[in-house]
């Protein structure tokens, strides 16, 4: 049995017509947006922003975002594409099944499951944090034995418990609560530009790019890999601190994705895919330039706090009322991020349960609430106990790690597919192929380069479990392995309707 073997796109959209596998199509174009939105603004506006004008590039962070935006841009145009011609829940996962073979699809949903599950245990984390300084900002004292750093974390660990049973109980439900707490990020993260743009600076604005200095260089296995392979000289500012920059904040943007996990649940997925996609990317790219201009034009770079730009540069103009507001927002916001991100990893063990890859008995969706009940209360109590037990720290990268691999293999994927499918209609295209989609896996793997020795350790040890998964159990239950067709796979359609 070839570990390379394709499942067919017939296949792929028939599984969705699976009575026991199937899925609600209630999501409209405004949902699929807001959802996009409600992940990628979260930790990175509230905490990476700081950090990367500080010790990288100064008032030219504004460009790091640009920079970053392109290099997600790219990555966005080659997922809508396939979002919108395979419009079946697991993303890249499903993506890679059908043009790469089953170990890359297998690969690639382990990838997505590191990326999301641990993404959510993180943002977890931070949430706790936010959420306790909140209750002192207004007089309440929240147990240290019990709160952010603690043996548990409970904060963390009750904020995943509610989430993941709105979750388990509908998509619908879960938008709706999504979308006013989307609404408050926003209005937080609007508030911060318009109060702010009255206390710019413009003598904090130059030098715009400060002058490139010599970076601190790192040691050991913290070191970036590709460091160790150039032996390049680490410096900050100047161009080069523009380029760093834009590595780090690129994380800001990890989360358009998840926005393809729910392609199965959406109402017109050719037309509103792209449009959730594209459209959540572009928004937020306007607001984070915004904010960094905004934060770097109050505040001298210099003096910005890392762990809270935002609140402090308005402490810093002597508006300590806003900090508590921010605060508010900072929770609010990250509230939606944990939901999208659990979301999204049910939605890919889901569909690698209709597959067969793991347990199918995992994956069935309950009759009334039209999710994987099942599987929605294991990934959430996977992920409460990672949240509130585990002190994650650096493992931050593993997130990232994840993510790129997977933006990587999806950008390759799209001339594959093209060569192999032509015949397939395609609602949305790749403009530029197959050269926009090389484009986007260099720019992919030069900042997977850019990742710690250690990182790519722990990354090796992960994907080892994975391998001893698939070659004992998955390679030999899977629907191609045992020959089982797919119900409704004869005559399926190649592509859905427009409705």
């Amino acid at each position: 049995m070839s570990v390379f073997r394709t499942k067919s796109i017939e296949a792929s959209m028939a599984s969705a017509e699976d009575a026991d596998h199937q899925l609600k199509r209630t999501l409209s174009a405004l949902d699929l947006t807001v959802f996009g939105i409600g992940v990628i603004i979260g930790a990175g506006i509230f905490t990476l922003t700081g950090r990367a004008a500080k010790d990288y590039a100064g008032p030219s962070i504004a460009l790091s975002f640009v920079v970053g935006a392109i290099v997600c841009g790219l990555a966005a145009v080659c997922y809508a594409e396939f979002a919108s011609t395979v419009p079946i829940s697991g993303s890249a996962y499903t993506f890679s099944y059908a043009t790469l073979g089953e170990l890359v699809a297998w690969i690639i949903g382990w990838d997505l499951l590191l990326e999301l599950m641990l993404g959510a245990s993180v943002v977890a984390q931070g949430w706790s944090q936010y959420f306790v300084t909140l209750l002192g900002q207004v007089g309440i004292t929240w147990p240290d034995s019990i709160g952010p750093g603690s043996h548990f974390d409970l904060p963390a660990f009750l904020l995943i418990a509610a989430l993941t049973l709105l979750i388990a109980k509908g998509i619908k439900e879960s938008m709706r609560v999504n979308l006013v707490l989307v609404g408050v990020k926003l209005f937080i993260v609007l508030f911060v530009i318009f109060a702010g743009i009255q206390f710019i600076n413009r003598d904090n604005w130059s030098p715009f790019i400060p002058p490139s200095q010599p970076g601190q260089a790192a040691e050991g296995l913290t070191t970036p890999l590709l460091q160790v392979i150039t032996g390049m000289t680490p410096a900050t500012y100047g161009v080069m601190g523009i380029m760093a920059g834009a590595a780090i904040v690129f994380f800001a943007y990890i989360g358009f994705d998840v926005v393809a996990t729910t392609a199965e649940e959406a109402k017109n997925p050719q037309r509103d895919l792209p449009r959730g996609i594209i459209g959540s990317l572009v928004i937020c790219t306007i607001l984070y330039v915004a904010v960094t201009l905004v934060i770097t034009g109050m505040q001298n770079y210099k003096e910005i706090d890392p762990k809270a730009a935002l609140a402090t540069a308005f402490t810093h103009v002597g508006k300590d009322g806003f900090a508590t507001l921010i605060s508010a927002g900072a929770v609010a916001g990250l509230t939606t991020v944990v939901m999208t991100l659990i979301i999204g990893a049910t939605r890919v063990t889901f569909a690698m349960s209709r597959d067969h890859l793991i347990p199918a008995s995992l994956g069935r969706t309950n009759p009334k609430t039209g999710t994987p009940v099942r599987l929605t209360l294991i990934i959430g109590t996977v992920v409460a106990l990672i949240a509130s037990l585990t002190p994650i720290g650096k493992l931050e990268e593993m997130v990232n790690i994840g993510t790129l691999t997977a933006f990587m293999l999806v950008s390759l994927a799209v001339p594959i597919l093209r060569k192999r499918r032509p015949d397939l209609k395609r609602a949305f295209k790749v403009p530029g192929n197959p050269v926009v989609p090389w484009l986007s896996a260099l720019a992919c793997f030069y900042l997977v380069l850019n990742l710690s020795i250690e990182t790519w350790i722990r990354f090796v040890v992960w994907m080892a479990l994975g391998f001893l998964i698939y070659f004992t159990y998955s390679r030999h239950h899977s629907k191609l392995a045992t020959g089982e067709e797919e119900e409704g796979s004869r005559g399926a359609p190649e592509v859905l309707s427009e409705r």
